[in-house]
């Protein structure tokens, strides 16, 4: 049997070639090399008298990479004009778009690399790569992969053709430089490989209903290789439409979409997964795509259960929606949902999670498990009901111990559902909170998708009328509008008329204010009469300003009466009326007043609320006193009147109306200077600022039976922090600034790291009000040593600290202590 290098056949292809390489080599004759050329066309089939298949399948396994590598030596201006009109370069090119295309590839791509930069030769091989990317060759690339092959060095073709590949952006972009072609940039490569991975798969797909066995684990690969470079949206974003539309309605591409996913390797499945839930448009894509991929690969179950859930939290409300309804739409994929939800309300309920983990994740987390709860149903929470309760409430205790609103608020929402949904027969738990934006996005999130066929749920229930509407109807359109039959309105005809406006109308009171402060605190302690206490309670504010020395023969007793008050009856707004007096009888005589209340945030059996009141009063007061021209408030007239609510203006519209036509219609003979103010007053925050601040920040770690600021009230102690970095700011330019800030400094060395986030961002505020406050020269003779260590600590809070409003005030007092270097440094010589 004679061996298959002594073919007959073999050797005439083998000479054919040997005698073309030698024609290229040596000959100028351009009708020559052109006959020489167009002979070989023959071993690609593409003439009319084509070689023999043994033929075409030696020279394009044997020699033609070498062929082509020889065309590639003769590329010069001078040879490729021995010919007009191009004839010459364009039977040379044919042979790189016609022949095999991943040898012509790789030739390509070898002689790019290897060609001088700049040069001739290098500008004319990257054009031609671009006429093979742009005629579909990539394509056949890698269709020539798909198929079964078993010669040893096929693993090492599909490595190399793999970086070559994925990385031709990076090759060509560093060989070509600023001469680099548009269609070689990644937006614009990566979409291209997309469509040519998808042209790939079609004829796998037609090779498989033709029953050839095919194999996709190159273009896994291509696909994974190019996630892992962080190309998934230019790359998905043309593969998942278009294989969303052709898995839809065929299950043979359901499986090969399978098995695309499943052969990419482990470390690149997080990238491919990450990418394709983003760009899926909902659960049932992503069941298409990946059918029960997380039951068949622990990687994929790992990244879809555990990292996309509780490590990152980047991703939006619509990509979790996808994600946890693919685990939800299938019967094997369903425990891994129900025991998704256990780690996530193990997670959620955490309270060191709940000091430490961002806002942002926290947010995630929480409507990860409301997404949940949606997608499950009474039966299936029955058997892991305990254990859910016992998470649920852990977690809405440490919620509701945190100094955050939105981690409390976070609390009560999750708690008020998860119950409802986990214990249903059981007592609901209701909360008060503030609705906002995220509180109706977490409510949503709660409520399952309407079904397709029951348009009632379809969308919200219509409100029924209500009784203003007519009203409301009648104001815009300026008439009264029919009455429906069957109405009394000939009856009630006094309806018809326009009701008279009495908005502004207050409640007559037989109980009078008392005119003293000393009857003011007599009738707050001692008075039964309850219309009485009210009333003095709302005159009280205006009574101090007005009567500042009799207010401060009682100011440190009525402190304490107005500290201890209690509301008694349903008196609106008490918490304001009871705050501002406070305010006012501490500015009137601030150092008694302000030695009083800081004693009394260190004693014993105070509440929490009242130590709180006492460091909200004490930052009120220290601002009214600073502020440059502070007048004292006029005196109120005429009946006591309910005061503004939040949000509410200070005086009606109507009044500041007329008050405005009064001024414009009355002649004055002298108005004096129209630019002058009142006379500016001293700051009066300069003389007393000591007794405000010294006496809180000295007794801050002593635990107390009732009070532990480094334990668990830490609320409190977030609180102190911030009031202690109010009081520093509001002393700008006193005299004792400095022994200020140097004690604030040190206050914040010992808590720098703390685990509450809401102590942490008082500490950084503080620390730029220690550098807004103390004068540049001052800081840098007096606190040199404390600067840098709080240049350190505020460097690392900016890069590492998981709370993103802590590493903004991080940075921003790295500015101000920049912009303070930038200040005292002398400037450069020129």
């Amino acid at each position: 049997m004679k061996s298959r290098g002594m073919d007959p056949v073999l050797s005439t292809v083998r000479l054919t070639v040997r005698e073309a390489v030698h024609t290229l080599s040596s000959s100028e004759d351009g009708g020559c090399i052109f006959s020489t050329l167009g002979s070989l066309k023959r071993y690609l089939g593409e003439t009319e008298n084509p070689a023999l298949p043994e033929e075409q399948e030696e020279f394009a396994r044997i020699h033609f990479s070498t062929f082509l590598r020889c065309l590639v030596g003769k590329l010069s201006p001078d040879w490729l004009e021995l010919l007009p009109d191009g004839q010459l370069e364009e039977l040379w090119a044919s042979f790189f778009l016609e022949g095999p295309a991943d040898q012509a590839f790789l030739v390509l791509m070898e002689a790019i690399e290897g060609a001088a930069s700049p040069s001739f030769r290098l500008m004319k091989m990257a054009r031609l790569l671009a006429r093979f990317l742009s005629a579909g060759r990539m394509a056949a690339v890698m269709e020539g992969q798909c198929r079964q092959q078993t010669e040893p060095a096929f693993s090492l073709l599909q490595e190399t053709l793999l970086s070559k590949v994925v990385g031709l952006p990076d090759h060509l972009g560093n060989r070509l430089q600023r001469e680099n072609l548009a269609g070689f940039f990644p937006q614009n490569y990566f979409p291209l490989l997309g469509e040519e991975l998808l042209q790939a798969l079609q004829v796998v797909v037609e090779s498989l209903r033709g029953g050839l066995d095919c194999s996709v684990s190159f273009l896994s690969q291509v696909l994974g290789k190019a996630c892992v470079h962080g190309r998934q949206k230019e790359l998905l974003g043309v593969l998942v439409p278009r294989l969303t539309a052709l898995t839809q309605g065929s299950c043979l591409w359901q499986r090969v979409c399978w098995r695309l996913v499943e052969r990419v390797p482990d470390r690149a499945m997080e990238a491919v997964l990450t990418g394709l839930v983003e760009a899926a448009s909902g659960p049932e894509v992503l069941s298409w795509l990946l059918g029960n991929l997380v039951m068949k690969s622990k990687k994929a179950q790992f990244v879809m259960t555990q990292k996309l859930l509780f490590l990152q939290y980047r991703y939006t409300t619509p990509v979790l929606r996808s994600l946890l309804g693919y685990l939800a739409m299938d019967s094997q994929r369903r425990p891994l949902l129900i025991q998704a939800l256990k780690e996530l309300l193990e997670t959620w309920g955490s309270s060191s999670a709940i000091r430490r983990a961002p806002l942002a994740q926290q947010h995630y987390i929480s409507k990860a498990i409301l997404v949940c709860l949606a997608h499950l149903g009474e039966a299936e929470l029955q058997d892991c009901r305990d254990e859910l309760l016992a998470s649920l409430m852990a977690g809405v205790q440490s919620h509701l111990d945190s100094s955050l609103p939105a981690v409390r608020r976070l609390g009560m929402i999750v708690a008020e559902v998860a119950s409802a949904q986990i214990h249903p027969e059981g007592p609901p738990l209701r909360f008060q909170y503030e609705e906002d934006e995220l509180t109706r996005e977490l409510l949503a999130l709660a409520t399952p998708q309407p079904a397709a066929d029951s348009p009632s749920e379809a969308g919200p229930p219509v409100a029924p009328l209500t009784a203003e509407t007519p009203n409301e109807e009648m104001v815009s359109s300026g008439g009264p509008q029919a009455q429906p039959e069957g109405s009394d309105s000939e009856l009630d005809s006094d309806d018809e008329f326009v009701p008279y406006d009495m908005s502004g109308d207050t409640e007559l009171r037989s109980s009078k204010a008392p005119v003293y402060v000393r009857d003011c605190m007599e009738a707050l302690t001692t008075s039964e009469n309850w219309e009485r206490w009210e009333a003095t309670l709302r005159a009280l504010e205006g009574l101090i300003f007005r009567s500042p020395a009799a207010t401060q023969e009682v100011s440190v007793e009525l402190a304490k009466v107005l500290l201890h008050l209690e509301e008694k009856t349903g008196v609106a707004g008490f918490e304001g009326l009871r705050q501002r007096a406070l305010v006012a009888v501490t500015v009137t005589d601030p150092v008694r007043v302000a030695e009083y209340l800081t004693t009394q945030f260190y004693a014993l059996n105070y509440s929490l609320r009242q130590r709180m009141d006492i460091l909200d009063v004490l930052t009120l007061a220290a601002q009214e006193l600073s502020r440059p021209g502070r007048r004292q408030k006029p005196p109120q007239r005429g009946p006591p009147g309910p005061g503004p609510q939040p949000g509410s203006p200070a005086t009606p519209a109507w009044r500041a109306v007329v008050e405005e036509r009064i001024r414009s219609k009355t002649r004055r003979v002298s108005k004096g200077s129209a630019g002058q103010g009142p006379a500016a007053d001293p700051n009066k925050f300069n003389s007393v600022a000591g007794y405000f601040f010294f006496p809180l920040i000295q007794l801050f770690d002593r635990p107390l039976v009732t009070f532990d600021l480094l334990g668990d009230d830490q609320l409190v102690l977030g609180r102190l922090v911030h009031t202690l970095g109010a009081l520093m700011y509001l002393s700008v330019n006193t005299m004792v600034a400095v022994p200020m800030g140097k004690a604030l400094l040190e206050f914040v060395w010992a808590l720098r790291f703390h685990g509450d986030i809401y102590v942490r961002q008082g500490l950084l505020s503080a620390v730029s009000s220690v550098l807004l406050s103390v004068p540049a020269e001052r800081l840098l003779a007096d606190l040199p040593d404390e600067l840098l260590e709080a240049q350190s600590w505020l460097a690392d809070v900016a890069q590492k600290d998981p709370d993103e409003d802590c590493r903004t005030l991080a940075i921003k007092a790295l500015l101000l202590l920049e912009k303070l270097r930038d200040k005292l440094l002398p400037p450069p010589p020129p």
